[in-house]
């Protein structure tokens, strides 16, 4: 039983929370849904002394949603740094080739 409690629950709130941070993308939704089913399993499967491991699971899936936010967003700002690298500018000088001198790039916006 200890070890349920002190390693298979933890891991899977971890991963839970990380899947339900990819869908509802707020922090404090997933650690509430998180708190929900557990609260249910504690009165349905064990007893009141398992309501402390459930507030333990909660900070621990809040903590596990927050990092994966703050990782997608930090993604999310690598990728717009990327789109500013691309050439977009207005003023393209075609010449008789009809190729436009942009800075080379591969993949332009018209």
């Amino acid at each position: 039983m200890n070890l349920l409690i002190y390693f298979a629950l933890p891991i899977a709130t971890i991963i839970i929370s990380a899947v339900l941070q990819k869908f509802i993308k707020n922090p404090i939704w997933v650690a509430a849904v998180i708190f929900a089913i557990f609260l249910v399993v504690t009165f349905a499967a064990f007893d009141e002394t398992f309501l402390i491991a459930t507030l333990a699971y909660t900070l621990l899936s809040l903590a596990t949603a927050f990092i994966v936010s703050r990782l997608e967003l930090e993604e999310q700002e690598d990728n717009d740094e990327e789109d500013d690298n691309v050439c977009c500018c207005s003023n393209r000088e075609v010449n008789s080739t009809l190729s436009y001198k942009c800075g080379g790039n591969r993949y332009r916006r018209f």
